[in-house]
C-alpha cells in the first residue's frame, strides 16, 4: 500500500470529505446524515442528468491526462452512482497519489463490498492525515467489532474536528456507557445540523425536566420551563429537517400548550412520514374539533399501521354508533397489536351487551396483563355475582397499581364488613389522589372521631370538588362555630351571608334537600320571606319532609292556610309527626273533629316523643268533645 503524503500537503488541497455515516443510526436521516463520504463538485437536483454527463465527461479527461483531484472526484461520482467496478480504479490511483479523500472513499467502497477490515486500513490512514470522515467511519468500525476505547479515541478525533456526524457517534457512545459528557457531544452534533441528535438532545432535556419536577422544590419549576423551552426548540430543529418522531413530540408539546392548529400541522406533518402514532393524535385532535369522520380517516391510517390506541378510538366510534360487531373487531385488532386496552374495551362492550361472562374473561385477560381498570371492573363484576372473596384480591391489585377507584372500593367493602380502620385506610389513599367521595368518607370518619380540623380539611376538598352533601356537612361544622345571630322580623331583609351559609347555598343548587330546608330557614331568620319560600318549596318538591312542614308553617304564617294543609298533608303521608299534628289542629279549628281526631291518631303514632304526647292529649279531648 502507497504511503499517503504529509498533513501539511493534503490540507492545502482543500478537498474535506463530505460527512458520512455507514451505519444507520435509530431514526430517520437526510442527505447530510447519509451512508457515503464523497467529495461531490456538482448537484444532480442542480445541473440535471445532462450537467451530471458532462462533469463526469470533463474529469474523465482530467483524470486521463493524471489530474489527482480529477481522480478522487470522478471516483467519488461513479461510487454513488453505485458504478462500484469503474470507481475503485480511480480512487486507488488517486489514493496512491496522496488524495485523503480518495482513500476515504476507497474505505466506503471496499466496505460496500464487504471488505471490512481492507476499508479500516484505507480510513486508517485517511484518518491519520486528518479525514474527520474517515475517523468516524473508523470508529464505527471498531464499535461494532465491541473495541470500545479505539472507537471511543477515532471517533472522539472525528468529533473534535467539528464532524457532525463524529459527534454523534461518539455521544451514542458515552450516553451508552452512562458517561456524563455525551450530552456535550450530542449538542455539536445538534449545533451541526445532525437532526437525530437535536431529537436525542431534546428527550433528555424533557426527561431531566420530568425528574426535576418530580424530585425539585417549587423553586425548580423555572428551570424546568427553561429545560422544556429548549427541549421544544431541539425539537422544532429536527423536525424542521424532517424528524417525524420530533414532529409527533412537538406536536404534543403545542397539543398541552392549547395551540392546536399549529400542533395539527407538525402531526400531519408527522402522520404523512409515516408516524402512525401523530395519525393517531391527529385524530383525536379532529375528534375535539369536532370532525369525527376525518379523525377516523387518520384513525384508520395509524390502525392500519399497528397503532393500537387507533384502533380503539375507532372501536370507541363505533360503539358510539352502535355498530357493536365493527367496534369488536377494532377491539380485538388493538388487543393483537398489544395494546391491553383492546382487552379492557371488549369487556366494557361485553357488559353493557348483558354478556357477563365474556366480560369477565376480557376483564381477566387485561387484569392479568397489568390493566388496573380492567382489574377494578372486574372485581365490581365479581362482587355483583356475590363473590366477595375473589373480588377484593382484584381491588387490592388494582389499587395498588394505582387505580383511585379501587382503593375507594376497597373502602366500601371494608365499610361494609364493619371494618372501620381498614376502610379508612383505602379512603384517605383515594382521596389523597383526588377521589372526591373518598375525601368525603374521611371527612365523615373524622368527624365521628372528634379530629374537627381534620375533618373540615377534606371536607373542604370534597365540596370544592363538586360535593354536595360534603358541602353541606362542611356548613353545619362551620355552623355549629358562628355565634347566635339576632333574630330578624319576617319581611326585614338582611343581606350580609357568613361562609357556611355559602356554603349550604351551594350544597342547595347541587339538589340536597337539607341544605335546601337549611338555607331556607336561614333565609327566614333574616326576613327573607320570598328566599324562605323558594328553598322550602323546592327542598319539598324534591321530596322533603322537612322542607313540605317549614313551608306549610311559613304559608300558615301569611295567611295561607288551606295551601299550608296541602303541604302538610304531604309530609304527613311520608311519616312526617309533626305534619301531622299541624293538621289535627286545622280540622279541629275547623269542627272537623273526626278528621282531626284521625290526623291526631297519626301524629302519636309517628312522634317524635314530644309530638306524640302533644297529639294524645289533643286526641283525647277531641274524643271527649265527640262524645259530649
Amino acid at each position: 500500500m502507497d504511503v499517503m503524503g504529509d498533513k501539511a500537503t493534503l490540507l492545502e488541497t482543500g478537498r474535506f470529505v463530505q460527512p458520512a455515516d455507514f451505519v444507520q443510526p435509530t431514526g430517520d436521516l437526510v442527505r447530510p446524515e447519509g451512508d457515503l463520504a464523497l467529495d461531490r463538485p456538482t448537484d444532480p437536483d442542480e445541473t440535471g442528468e445532462a450537467g451530471e454527463a458532462a462533469e463526469e465527461a470533463r474529469q474523465l479527461l482530467a483524470a486521463e491526462a493524471g489530474d489527482v483531484e480529477a481522480m478522487s472526484v470522478l471516483g467519488a461520482m461513479l461510487l454513488r452512482r453505485g458504478d462500484l467496478d469503474g470507481a475503485e480504479s480511480h480512487l486507488r490511483a488517486a489514493t496512491a497519489a496522496g488524495d485523503r479523500a480518495a482513500a476515504n472513499n476507497l474505505g466506503v467502497l471496499l466496505h460496500q463490498r464487504g471488505y471490512a477490515d481492507e476499508a479500516a486500513g484505507w480510513w486508517r490512514i485517511a484518518a491519520v492525515a486528518g479525514s474527520a470522515a474517515a475517523a468516524h467511519a473508523l470508529g464505527r468500525h471498531h464499535r461494532e467489532r465491541g473495541d470500545e476505547p479505539a472507537a471511543e479515541y477515532w471517533l472522539r478525533q472525528s468529533a473534535e474536528q467539528g464532524h457532525a456526524l463524529g459527534a454523534y457517534a461518539l455521544a451514542d457512545l458515552l450516553e451508552h456507557r452512562s458517561d456524563d459528557g455525551a450530552e456535550r457531544w450530542m449538542r455539536s452534533a445538534a449545533e451541526r445540523g445532525h437532526r437525530e441528535a437535536a431529537y436525542r438532545l431534546a428527550r433528555a432535556l424533557d426527561r431531566q425536566a420530568v425528574r426535576a419536577g418530580e424530585d425539585g422544590p417549587d423553586n425548580c419549576v423555572a428551570s424546568d420551563e427553561a429545560l422544556l423551552d429548549e427541549a421544544e426548540q431541539w425539537y422544532r430543529q429536527a423536525a424542521a429537517r424532517g424528524h417525524r418522531r420530533a414532529a409527533l413530540h412537538l406536536g404534543a408539546i403545542l397539543e398541552k400548550r392549547g395551540e392546536l392548529k399549529e400542533a395539527g400541522r407538525w402531526y400531519l406533518t408527522s402522520a404523512k412520514d409515516g408516524e402512525a402514532r401523530a395519525a393517531c393524535a391527529l385524530g383525536f385532535l379532529l375528534r375535539d374539533a369536532g370532525d369525527t369522520e376525518s379523525a377516523a380517516v387518520w384513525w384508520l391510517r395509524a390502525a392500519q399501521d399497528g397503532d393500537g390506541n387507533a384502533a380503539n378510538a375507532l372501536g370507541a366510534l363505533h360503539a358510539e354508533r352502535g355498530q357493536t360487531q365493527t367496534a369488536e373487531r377494532w377491539y380485538r385488532a388493538a388487543m393483537d397489536a398489544g395494546d391491553v386496552n383492546g382487552a379492557y374495551n371488549l369487556g366494557l362492550l361485553c357488559a353493557e351487551q348483558g354478556r357477563i361472562a365474556q366480560a369477565e374473561q376480557w376483564y381477566r385477560r387485561a387484569a392479568y396483563a397489568g390493566h388496573r381498570e380492567a382489574a377494578n371492573a372486574l372485581a365490581i363484576l365479581l362482587l355483583q355475582g356475590g363473590d366477595t372473596t375473589g373480588a377484593e384480591p382484584w381491588f387490592s391489585k388494582a389499587a395498588e397499581a394505582g387505580s383511585v377507584d379501587a382503593a375507594f372500593n376497597l373502602g366500601i367493602l371494608h365499610a361494609g364488613r364493619g371494618e372501620e380502620r381498614a376502610a379508612l385506610r383505602w379512603y384517605e389513599r383515594a382521596a389523597a389522589a383526588g377521589h372526591t367521595e373518598a375525601a368525603l368518607q374521611v371527612g365523615i370518619a373524622r368527624l365521628r372521631d372528634g379530629d374537627e380540623h381534620a375533618a373540615e380539611r377534606h371536607l373542604r376538598r370534597a365540596a370544592g370538588a363538586g360535593s354536595g352533601e360534603a358541602a353541606y356537612r362542611l356548613a353545619t361544622v362551620l355552623d355549629a362555630r358562628r355565634p347566635p345571630e339576632p333574630a330578624h322580623e319576617l319581611g326585614e331583609t338582611v343581606h350580609e351571608k357568613t361562609e357556611c351559609e355559602e356554603w349550604y347555598e351551594r350544597a342547595a343548587s347541587q339538589g340536597h334537600r337539607r341544605a335546601q330546608v337549611r338555607v331556607g330557614m336561614l333565609a327566614a331568620a333574616r326576613g327573607d320571606v320570598v328566599e324562605a319560600a323558594r328553598w322550602y318549596r323546592e327542598a319539598a318538591e324534591a321530596g322533603s319532609r322537612n322542607g313540605a312542614f317549614n313551608l306549610g308553617l311559613l304559608l300558615a304564617r301569611e295567611g295561607s292556610e288551606p295551601e299550608a294543609a296541602v303541604w302538610w298533608t304531604r309530609a304527613a303521608d311520608a311519616g312526617h309527626g309533626r305534619s301531622a299534628l299541624r293538621l289535627a289542629l286545622v280540622y279541629a279549628r275547623r269542627g272537623e273533629l273526626a278528621e282531626g281526631q284521625r290526623w291526631a291518631d297519626r301524629a302519636v303514632a309517628l312522634g317524635p316523643a314530644e309530638v306524640a304526647r302533644r297529639a294524645a292529649r289533643l286526641r283525647d279531648a277531641l274524643r271527649e268533645e265527640l262524645s259530649a
